[in-house]
């Protein structure tokens, strides 16, 4: 790669795109255990995370991707391991300091009642203020270049809880790039959409990294859309990992019949080259089960 280019989920290179240090934003876990009570969901996970990529977690249901999300943004504390960014455990790290340099997209974020789209996006300058401070123009700018870059700068006055589901999701995910950090976790940032609004927020992704050198750690459903997006993917089964790396490199039918109890082939997508899960016919995997 040159230093002028970047490249995209899917492997083309952007020409002048910012070219962010791979040494930063790289976030790591080490014998990470997560719990809800007294149920273990992750147990002792070694994992490293590229910075300067688009991660996908994907796995079955139940499998702890979530969980895992949580933990690595201290939503959830560990009830064993460490989590660290470039280095640096997140749980000694000032919670003002870790918003500066990571933002998180929950699943299914509860708007505020008759908030508008700006109103929404200004909670993101949150981390960026102090007691007493006045709204700077740097915090309106922040605001603004986040609508346009989602494309909400002319739905900016609507109520969210009025917008459609591609909507609403471009405008939470514009909250997420007003806290201006280089790190952007999604949680199923595409459930309940239509294809083509899952498209149009996976593109804006996939923009946001070659356009802005952000580094992006999502959880995903479909292995497909994972692999077209993703530089780097990560396989999850019952809270351990299954595998992790290239898309191209780990995406086989004996990973996804180990993993998802369905039997498959794998075959290059038409488009863009990458792993394409085709699931066998009903009577084959039925065939299989037997």
């Amino acid at each position: 790669m040159t230093p002028d280019t970047a490249t995209t989920g899917a492997g083309a290179p952007v020409k002048g795109a910012p070219v962010v240090d791979k040494a930063t934003n790289r976030l790591a876990a080490r014998g990470l255990g997560l719990r809800y009570g007294s149920r273990t969901i992750v147990d002792g996970l070694d994992l490293d995370l590229p910075g300067n990529a688009v991660t996908a977690i994907v796995g079955p249901n139940a499998c702890g991707k979530s969980t895992l999300l949580r933990g690595l943004t201290r939503l959830l504390d560990p009830a064993a391991g460490t989590v660290t960014l470039d280095g640096s455990d997140i749980h000694r790290m000032p919670a003002r300091a870790l918003a500066r340099r990571m933002g998180l997209l929950p699943q299914q974020p509860v708007t505020p009642e008759a908030v508008t789209v700006e109103a929404l996006v200004r909670l993101g300058r949150f981390p960026h203020q102090r007691m007493l401070t006045p709204w700077s123009k740097a915090d309106q700018a922040a605001v603004d270049e986040a609508l346009e870059r989602t494309g909400m700068t002319g739905l900016r006055d609507q109520q969210v809880d009025r917008l459609s589901g591609g909507q609403r999701q471009r405008a939470w995910i514009a909250l997420a790039l007003a806290q201006d950090t280089d790190l952007l976790l999604l949680d199923e940032p595409t459930t309940f959409l239509d294809l083509r609004h899952q498209l149009d927020v996976l593109d804006l992704v996939a923009d946001l990294h070659a356009e802005a050198g952000r580094t992006v750690v999502m959880v995903l459903h479909d292995l497909g859309q994972a692999a077209r997006y993703a530089d780097h993917l990560v396989v999850l089964q019952d809270g351990r990992l299954a595998a992790a790396g290239a898309p191209g490199e780990i995406l086989t039918a004996e990973l996804v019949e180990r993993v998802f109890q369905v039997p498959c082939q794998v075959v290059p997508d038409p488009e863009t080259g990458t792993p394409l899960v085709v699931p066998k016919a009903r009577s084959r995997r039925a065939a299989a089960r037997d």
